[in-house]
């Protein structure tokens, strides 16, 4: 009778740890790895031939969105195709518990706008069977899940849920109120939760409600951000995850307070390069050092992929930092078309460019450069594609914002206009990035922009493009970056690495044929989505196998239509 389920033979084995790379051997028993080494074929049920191959943990994906779709998509595509096994939930303080039922048409308008998640989507594809965060727990454990994930408690819905909306966004809690909240925070970690997050970025944030206002965490105070960080003290345990603005030093000093008074790792958003402008990234790669050094438990997530993004302004909603583009981009399809034909809202938008009052260059670089892709049934546009909104202006005698405007008008706002990469693409600088012991790759959004964008390919691109084509990092080191590391930050207790004993969350590929279909700067639309909605997508190639708790997942970059992932209440399962 065989010892194993499954062996995978012959391989290049990387832990996930940093030790360094070995061939061997690795039997799979009960959904664990059983034993690694060299192993007799025989004592096996099934054995994979992986000669020739990597053989790795699979990777763990901290920033996903992935709340709704999880329940339509068992597999969080498009991170499950570039071999993601475990994802975190309710991550900036965005999510959808607990809500009562009249609030649930509201919780989902503001996924619509801040996250951009399709409202037909959401409408038809969420099972809506909870109305607290325990019941929400217990929807996520029944569901039919392609990876594992566990689930921070986020803040804006909770607030929502004591305070009512229009108080939290206007006011701090009252003792009684932060007394409720803080009940129901110990009674989600007690189902389960890892720890709560929060987006905290002011008046004029990147990415706000359906109305045009700032999220509810966005304008929290930090007395009530200090007692939800004294719930996880005095449990002694627990992350906190935040999106957080770095402005005039203070940003940084709530951070480092939510840190003293919870005893518990940050997960600090977002570490990105801007090309040409290095003392970005390298001032918050110090203070996350000095944070470390002063025994505060300060990671920080990078955004270290390579992608564009292509929008209209029909669902464009990252130039919110800006209230007058912010103003011209809320409401309906009509509200939207008479607004950008205002010409004092439009002179306003102008300024906001030329004042830098909008700095685009943090979502894809000078809005001049971007490049008109075209749009369905205006041929008359066909001479534009593919060039610069500056040259269509200098064509047009108008503004570069101008251009955008007048597109996007005459296009009935289906005009897409093509960006640089979403962050910089100088090695050196992700590089820089990549190696402070504290930081590693992510930023998916797997689940959110999904008509603008495709980073839930991180994974991929990290391994394809800076250990093989570039050869600045090892094998060792990726793997560590993208599984132990993540896993270690955010509770995924017993996952990130492959010993004896550990989950069999693995992915086996070739390391040649690696990559993002199509190439890092485009993307596909497919249809797929609930409620008859698109979204663009990046698929795989080179991966074998993925594994998850020892069942295949994916053969060949295909769905095999397993869905052995659990719920990690507390990190475990």
């Amino acid at each position: 009778m065989p010892d194993f389920d499954l062996l995978i033979r012959g391989g290049t084995f990387v832990d996930g740890t940093g030790l360094p790379k070995y061939t061997a051997d690795v039997a799979i028993a009960g959904g664990r790895v059983a034993e690694i080494g060299r192993i007799s074929p025989d004592r096996a049920h099934r054995v994979l031939d992986a000669d020739g191959l990597v053989v790795a943990p699979g990777f763990v994906d901290l920033h996903t969105h992935y709340d709704g779709q999880m329940q339509w998509d068992p597999w969080c595509s498009i991170s499950g195709w570039h071999g993601v096994t475990s994802v975190a939930l309710g991550n900036c303080g965005f999510g959808f518990a607990p809500v009562r039922p009249e609030e649930r048409e509201r919780s989902m308008l503001t996924m619509s706008r801040t996250e951009a998640i399709p409202m037909e989507t959401m409408r038809e594809g969420m099972l809506w069977d909870w109305e607290t965060f325990p019941e929400w727990m217990d929807t996520l454990d029944r569901i039919p899940k392609g990876v594992n994930c566990l689930s921070y408690v986020p803040l804006a819905p909770l607030m929502t849920y004591v305070m009512g909306l229009d108080n939290a966004k206007s006011r701090a809690a009252t003792q009684g109120e932060m007394a409720e909240m803080q009940r129901l925070m110990r009674e989600a970690l007690d189902a389960g939760a890892c720890g709560w997050s929060a987006q905290r970025m002011g008046e004029d944030g990147l990415q706000n409600d359906y109305d045009g206002t700032p999220m509810v965490t966005d304008t929290m105070s930090d007395a009530d951000a200090y007692a939800f960080a004294d719930v996880l003290g005095e449990r002694r345990s627990g992350f906190i995850q935040i999106t957080q603005a770095v402005g005039d030093g203070n940003d940084f000093k709530v951070v480092e307070e939510l840190a003293t008074r919870s005893g518990c790792p940050i997960l600090y958003n977002v570490v990105f390069s801007l090309d040409g402008v290095p003392q970005l990234h390298r001032g918050m790669l110090g203070w996350i050092a000095d944070c470390q050094r002063r025994g505060l438990r300060v990671f920080g997530q990078g955004q270290t992929v390579r992608a564009t993004y292509y929008f209209n302004l029909e669902d464009w909603n990252l130039y919110d930092s800006s209230p007058a583009w912010r103003e011209a981009t809320t409401g309906s399809h009509e509200d939207k078309l008479r607004k950008l034909a205002d010409p004092d809202l439009r002179a306003r938008m102008i300024a906001d460019i030329d004042s830098g009052k909008l700095s685009t260059m943090t979502v894809g670089g000078d809005l001049g450069e971007h490049i008109y892709q075209g749009a369905p049934n205006t041929p008359e546009h066909d001479p534009l594609i593919g060039l610069t909104l500056s040259e269509i202006a200098e064509r047009r005698g108008t503004h570069r914002a101008e251009a955008m405007i007048d597109l996007s008008l005459e296009s009935d706002l289906q005009g897409t206009f093509l960006t640089k990469s979403v962050t910089g693409v100088n090695a050196d600088d992700i590089m820089e990035i990549l190696a402070s012991p504290y930081v590693f790759p992510g930023v998916s959004d797997g689940g959110a922009h999904t008509k603008f964008l495709t980073t839930g390919s991180f994974t991929t691109d990290t391994i394809a493009w800076l250990v093989r084509d570039e050869q600045r990092m090892t094998l060792e080191e990726a793997h560590y970056k993208l599984s132990y590391l993540p896993a270690h930050a955010a509770g995924f207790c017993d996952r990130g690495a492959l010993r004896p004993g550990a989950p069999a969350d693995i992915v086996v590929y070739d390391l040649e044929r690696l990559a993002q279909l199509p190439a890092w700067n485009d993307s596909e639309v497919v249809h797929d989505l609930p409620g008859g909605e698109w979204r663009r997508v990046q698929r795989a190639q080179g991966y074998r196998w993925i594994l998850v708790n020892g069942e295949i997942t994916f053969e060949d970059d295909v769905c095999t239509g397993a869905t052995p992932g659990r719920l990690l209440r507390h990190g475990q399962g």
